[in-house]
């Protein structure tokens, strides 16, 4: 994909040590942990995501596997596969999307990977969308330079309800006014 560089693993951007965060290409024996993870009911709740029954989730993500226009790593905590995160085309936006598997939650597992792959993943502008009530993913969001550009009512969630959603814009002179989008803004005071 045009606006991505992909080396597998770039342990020039990745944390060392315990904690450590590291991005990796996606292999066939992650989709059972990705599976579990978008299973979870805690987090199908807070991201308003309707989780696919094992079939579609599996021909999902080969899909997504066999397509060299999504750009998809798997996200390592600890050497454990945590979650994934994706760069894709829809509708003529250049769209970010990740999912991380709730033990990794309050760690900084996700900001640290958004961070890693805003490095690799350079087209902008790159937009995200999150369900307003999911207050971790959009501080992970802001932190890594996002800004809120809109709100409105996204697909419905596994009851069938709908959700409040924000769009969030990476945009080119945001990333520009942070030298090319290599480091995460840091959090602003509220």
């Amino acid at each position: 994909m045009p606006g991505a560089t992909d080396s597998g693993l770039d342990s020039r951007w990745a944390d060392t040590g315990a904690g450590a965060v590291r991005l990796r290409d996606v292999v066939a024996a992650d989709l059972p942990a990705f599976f579990a993870h978008q299973c979870d009911a805690v987090a199908v709740q807070m991201a308003a995501f309707r989780p696919r029954g094992d079939k579609d989730f599996l021909e999902h993500w080969k899909g997504i596997l066999r397509n060299p226009a999504v750009y998809k790593k798997t996200i390592l905590h600890d050497r454990r596969v945590a979650g994934n995160i994706v760069g894709f085309e829809q509708s003529g936006r250049t769209l970010v999307g990740y999912w991380l598997g709730r033990e990794h939650w309050g760690h900084g597992v996700a900001t640290r990977a958004l961070a890693q792959f805003l490095r690799v993943f350079t087209r902008r502008p790159l937009y995200a969308f999150v369900a307003k009530r999911n207050a971790g993913s959009l501080r992970v969001l802001q932190k890594c330079g996002f800004t809120i550009v809109s709100e409105g009512i996204g697909a419905p969630d596994a009851h069938g309800e709908e959700v409040e959603e924000l769009a969030l814009v990476l945009d080119v002179q945001a990333a520009s006014a942070r030298g090319g989008g290599r480091r995460p803004l840091e959090p602003r005071g509220h």
